[in-house]
């Protein structure tokens, strides 16, 4: 899988320009096998610093370090992942809100209650710190963009929902 990034800046009279247009590969998951992903874009604080230089060139790194959430408490992530068929699930939660935008093919929702949603192309889910997995059933693979913001944890029943993401 490949995603095309395009990159806007100013140029030295605070015009609008094409910072970078580029073509970014696909990694797969050392951990999780029919699982690849392109982190396109992120950032460590908000308001953003949308200023070239030093900051541009660590949101364009990406300052994902912390498995599948941002971590910062202030900070985004973009990324498109991609779920070949017949990839395994694994039940998680992070401390954000996800869009979850599905691009192509067909992949399910699971929640830790028992419940699954099947998705389809254009569906869009907002996944709230909630303990999930995404489970492609289909013959092709499911491929998603993913904008996830830090996000305070849940707090129910006396305990806090914080992050839970297996290592394996």
């Amino acid at each position: 899988m490949q995603v095309r990034r395009i990159v806007t800046g100013h140029d030295a009279n605070g015009r609008a320009m094409v910072a970078t247009d580029e073509t970014l590969n696909a990694v797969e998951s050392p951990t999780r096998p029919g699982i690849s992903r392109v982190e396109v874009w992120s950032t460590d604080r908000m308001p953003v610093d949308n200023a070239e230089g030093a900051a541009a060139d660590a949101q364009r790194a990406g300052f994902v370090k912390r498995y599948n959430y941002v971590g910062s408490g202030q900070g985004t992530v973009v990324r498109v992942t991609a779920f070949a068929p017949g990839s395994p699930g694994f039940m998680h939660r992070t401390e954000t809100v996800d869009y979850a935008i599905l691009l192509s093919g067909e992949c399910d929702l699971e929640l830790d209650d028992g419940k699954t949603v099947q998705m389809k192309p254009g569906d869009i889910c907002v996944q709230r710190g909630t303990m999930h997995a995404w489970v492609n059933r289909g013959s092709v693979p499911a491929v998603f963009a993913f904008v996830l913001i830090d996000a305070e944890p849940v707090e129910t029943a006396g305990r806090k929902l914080t992050t839970h993401y297996p290592a394996r």
